[in-house]
């Protein structure tokens, strides 16, 4: 839930989310001159599905400075087009094409096609012959091709998001030649081959999102003179090599660095412990190894942190956050010992994930100053002892408890299983007792090599579920002797 995908700070939504007129924006003019009236119907007649009605007001005669999703703040003319569905509606969506008509709207400044799920097509050539243009949001939708070698002829954009398409393709050269740009984000598509040298040009830029394509080669050397960057991401790609040195000229103000799900390599370098702005940082699922810098001390602002699935060693250094929000340093060869203090005394952490950390304690010993945000607690692979549920009683919002590998010993039945809860494994413990009912909340379950008993009560899942307890019996399981 947490990783790769990190809830963003109100700070970071600040600056990402495009600025730009909501639907409800007061309107400067009812009308709307009769080329943009044109363009905008021409772009309708490029739709062949509008389930939602999101496009019903769009009518020859009326007024279309009123239209949904159409701002007029230059007289007549047409400064901006929004059209957004919702992330998990399918009903809100637009299946169609981009109407090349849209280059008859000579002041769209903002053009903000969002979360239409099924609008295709190549990226809009139209697009070249709008002069105002400086915003360009075509995010999760369909439109796939290569992005035009001539994107940089798009020179005033100050923003650029063509994340979760399906474009295809290196990313081009020429949008070296973008230098206004402050957002560059072409995340979520089947984008190949190297990120172009030519993005240290972009001296404005404070955000950089490449993350979920197929992008390769080593993370080039270019960010010394990006000193505006807030934003990184570039996880799920195959970069390969080390961190590059040059990142090293963010520290003052980059507050998210993601270079997860690659295949990165080396030590962590000690510089990061000077970026003491960052709050999330997620190098989680690469080749790292070493110890990491007893600089991350200074790392007091961070509040996510995964490490996991790397080849980091011992010793893990004393860190002196103010309260970390979720820390994974699952899978690497470390040998903890105890959950740290400074995860025990946030006020504020939802997710913990120390599997395979090396932790050897009773667990009635851990003693979380506040159990209230806890969503995710994985503590697999350890050696822990004792029982969880006092601290299991003590959440009301968690969502996924996973301990299994561990020397739990309890009974199942004495647990609390919140609305929330729809993980648990407890796999390969030394849990006792029947399988409760309440199981059946639950969307994932394994309770396997324990020490359970009795009849199982009506149960959805596999018989791989149940596997190696002491007497537990009927569906899936052999029927119940008499």
């Amino acid at each position: 839930m947490h990783f790769p995908t990190l809830l963003p700070s109100a700070l970071f939504l600040a600056f990402i989310i495009p600025i730009f007129c909501p639907f409800s924006c007061l309107r400067l003019s009812a009308a709307c001159h009769v080329d943009d009236e044109t363009g905008l119907l021409g772009f309708k007649s490029g739709i062949r599905a509008d389930p939602s009605g999101m496009l019903a007001s769009w009518k020859k005669g009326t007024e279309c400075c009123k239209w949904l999703g159409v701002t007029c703040l230059s007289g007549d003319r047409v400064t901006a087009l929004s059209l957004a569905g919702q992330p998990n509606n399918l009903t809100s969506s637009l299946t169609g094409t981009i109407s090349p008509s849209l280059s008859k709207l000579k002041y769209l400044d903002g053009l903000y096609l969002q979360d239409l799920k099924n609008l295709g097509g190549p990226f809009p050539d139209s697009l070249f012959t709008l002069p105002k243009l400086l915003f360009v949001y075509i995010e999760n939708n369909k439109l796939s091709g290569p992005i035009p070698t001539n994107i940089g002829n798009l020179i005033e954009l100050e923003a650029l998001s063509l994340q979760g398409n399906q474009f295809s393709g290196p990313i081009p050269s020429s949008i070296a030649d973008l230098t206004q740009l402050t957002q560059l984000k072409l995340g979520g598509n089947l984008l190949t081959g190297t990120i172009p040298l030519g993005i240290q040009r972009l001296r404005n830029l404070t955000l950089l999102h490449l993350e979920r394509n197929q992008l390769s080669g080593p993370i080039p050397d270019l960010f010394s003179g990006l000193s505006n960057l807030r934003s990184i991401t570039l996880s799920d790609n195959n970069f390969t090599g080390t961190i590059p040195g040059s990142i090293s000229a963010l520290a003052p103000k980059l507050a998210y660095l993601e270079l997860a799900h690659n295949s990165l390599t080396g030590k962590i370098p000690d510089f990061l412990g000077k970026f003491h702005a960052l709050d999330t940082l997620d190098l989680s699922w690469n080749h790292f190894s070493g110890t990491l810098p007893k600089s991350f001390a200074n790392l007091t602002k961070i509040f996510n942190l995964n490490l996991s699935h790397n080849k980091l060693v011992d010793p893990f250094p004393e860190l002196h956050v103010r309260g970390i929000e979720s820390l994974d340093l699952s899978y690497n060869q470390f040998h903890l010992g105890r959950i740290p203090e400074w995860v025990t005394t946030s006020p504020i952490i939802y997710s913990l994930k120390l599997a395979r950390c090396g932790i050897k304690m009773k667990l009635e010993e851990w003693k979380p100053a506040e159990t209230y945000f806890y969503d995710y607690i994985d503590l697999s692979e350890n050696q822990i002892t004792g029982s969880p549920v006092k601290l299991l009683n003590r959440t009301d919002y968690l969502v996924g408890f996973y301990a299994s590998g561990n020397k739990l010993k309890f009974n199942l039945e004495s647990i609390r299983f919140v609305k929330s809860l729809k993980h648990l494994d407890l796999s390969r413990n030394l849990v006792y007792g029947k399988v409760p009912k309440a199981i059946s909340g639950l969307s994932e379950l394994n309770v396997s090599y324990n020490h359970l008993c009795g009849q199982l009560p009506s149960t959805k899942f596999p018989a791989s579920t149940f596997a190696g307890n002491d007497c537990l019996c009927g569906s899936p399981l052999p029927k119940c002797k008499a």
